[in-house]
């Protein structure tokens, strides 16, 4: 099954990392995971996956630092990373689309509405 896309994980929960991955396996997605920010920069160069769903709150290099780094290199400026986060104020949508982010999904999600906003960013490619 070489047709299917490729979707990098970053979440360090544990619990949220098993059902993103769970959700997007039910979707037909092929799932890279990690729980480090740093260890997400490696694996988005290495397997170029088509979307990036990036927690903000990681132990030691942030998602914030993550984007900045992926849109900074030609080999990954390209691919679209996905702030996932429990961050919902007013206003944080923005901030993130402003730091280089192409997307913004709120936790906790649902499943029908967390694969319908990843086929959206897959779409608009």
């Amino acid at each position: 099954m070489g047709n299917k896309l490729k979707i990098l994980v970053v979440e360090d929960n544990p619990v949220n990392l098993e059902l993103f991955t769970d959700f997007l396996n039910v979707g037909g997605y092929e799932c890279i995971r990690t729980p480090k920010g740093e260890d997400a920069i490696e694996l988005a160069r290495k397997e170029d996956p088509d979307l990036v769903l990036l927690d903000i709150q990681l132990p030691g290099v942030d998602g914030l630092t993550v984007v900045k780094d992926l849109k900074a290199h030609d080999a990954t400026k390209h691919i679209r990373i996905i702030a996932l986060t429990a961050y919902a104020m007013k206003g944080d949508r923005e901030m993130f689309l402003e730091k280089g982010f192409d997307g913004y999904m709120a936790k906790p999600i649902k499943m029908k509405e967390f694969l319908e906003a990843i086929e959206g960013y897959l779409r608009n490619e």
